[in-house]
């Protein structure tokens, strides 16, 4: 069985914001869980992973839906040349409003 490709995970300076408004107990769930779907097969739909439709926020090509009760969302790109995964942002859903650092949107 041929080895699955390996992407390197690069974080947006956004990102050190986000997190600032993410409870502290949740940061390295968010670091496991990102670093297990996203290195690995970034790019194929799953039930926690979906492509988005453009204009997608934050130029955001993917994503990734995790934590408890997938209340979190990571957006992401990804490059299959260079094998990278850039994470553009990560937010929290909370019923209809998905909070990105201080941002509000309603979805």
């Amino acid at each position: 069985m041929p080895l699955s490709k390996r992407y390197a995970l690069v974080f947006a300076p956004e990102v050190v914001h986000d997190l600032a408004f993410i409870e502290r107990k949740y940061h390295s769930l968010l670091r496991r869980q990102i670093r297990l779907h996203l290195t690995t097969g970034p790019e194929g739909e799953t039930r926690k992973r979906k492509a988005l439709e453009v204009p997608a926020p934050f130029g955001a090509q993917w994503e990734l839906r995790l934590g408890p009760h997938n209340r979190f969302r990571v957006f992401y790109e990804v490059d299959l040349e260079a094998a990278i995964v850039t994470v553009l942002a990560i937010g929290v859903k909370d019923r209809n409003v998905l909070r990105i650092g201080r941002e509000e949107y309603g979805t």
